[in-house]
């Protein structure tokens, strides 16, 4: 992941992101609202970026997509086992979806709003609402089947 800013310039904030289909680097601004595809041959992007307290609600609340937000912090065992399932996640479903993680030591007012209690804590959220949720670690193949299970709703 790019740089990582906080306040009013989180728009400007970028990740870039190597495309799976023909290996381009992109500059993928973390607040965009728009579907990510790749300026060179127009595929969906994976889309894995993260958020703050300062940047949250234009990340994740305002995306045009569905967001699964990772909360999660890094002295956290059950948080790694969840991580390669999440990246996984972003790769499959790529341009259905925005993944963004939240680390909640250094951003405890999201993790108060959304009542993050006991980490990893798993968001679906869709048109800023939480639709889902999930706490505690679910293995690759659970994760996948609760984020196909979400995208399949309206």
């Amino acid at each position: 992941m790019a740089q990582d800013t906080k306040g009013p310039q989180a728009s400007a904030r970028a990740d870039i992101v190597i495309c799976p289909n023909c290996g381009a680097k992109n500059r993928l601004p973390t607040a965009n609202a728009g579907v990510p595809r790749c300026g060179r041959c127009h595929h969906g992007l994976p889309w894995l970026t993260t958020a703050n307290d300062d940047d949250f609600d234009a990340v994740v609340l305002e995306a045009r997509l569905p967001v699964l937000v990772d909360l999660w912090a890094p002295w956290c065992g059950p948080c790694r086992i969840v991580e390669p399932g999440v990246q996984h996640v972003a790769k499959e479903f790529a341009g259905r979806l925005k993944v963004t993680k939240v680390n909640v030591d250094t951003a405890p007012r999201i993790a108060q709003r959304y009542q993050a209690q006991s980490i990893p804590m798993l968001l679906w959220i869709r048109n800023g609402e939480v639709r889902r949720s999930q706490v505690g670690a679910l293995p690759p193949p659970a994760l996948i089947e609760w984020v196909t299970a979400a995208l399949d709703e309206r």
